[in-house]
């Protein structure tokens, strides 16, 4: 079985002007690292001009879905049934998307398949992670 699920996504950025370009994005969950979502923008969609990918928690994307969620660099509430905005807020300024609720609701469906909710602490594996700390780098 996969460790990973990603899933593509269509973000639509809303900008000053009226129009709002459709961007690609992926949705990316790693059972190794189990309450975290990264969503990924290609270079093409970014001001810098290289891929940027934002890591936020898996509840709090879907606890953002149900009602405005997030006070720091991440901020997520729905805009009607179908649609769900994200925010990112960086020190360069925000960057406020729409995504496809269903597109969302299905990608958190294929997470809580491979780790359901609440169990995520029972993927980690504390002891192997502390002796890579603790070992020797000589």
């Amino acid at each position: 079985m996969s460790t990973v699920i990603e899933q593509p996504v269509e973000a639509r950025l809303v900008a000053a002007a009226p129009r709002m370009p459709s961007i690609p994005a992926t949705l990316q969950y790693d059972r190794r690292d189990p309450f975290a979502i990264r969503m990924t923008f290609p270079a093409p969609a970014t001001l810098e001009g290289v891929d940027v990918c934002w890591t936020f928690s898996r509840e709090l994307l879907a606890a953002g879905m149900q009602g405005a969620e997030g006070h720091g660099d991440v901020r997520i509430r729905p805009y009607g049934y179908d649609r769900t905005v994200l925010e990112f807020h960086a020190p360069e300024g925000t960057a406020v998307v729409h995504v496809r609720s269903e597109e969302l609701r299905s990608f958190l469906a294929a997470t809580s398949a491979l780790v359901p909710i609440g169990l995520e602490d029972m993927q980690l594996d504390l002891d192997h992670d502390l002796a890579e700390l603790m070992r020797d780098p000589a």
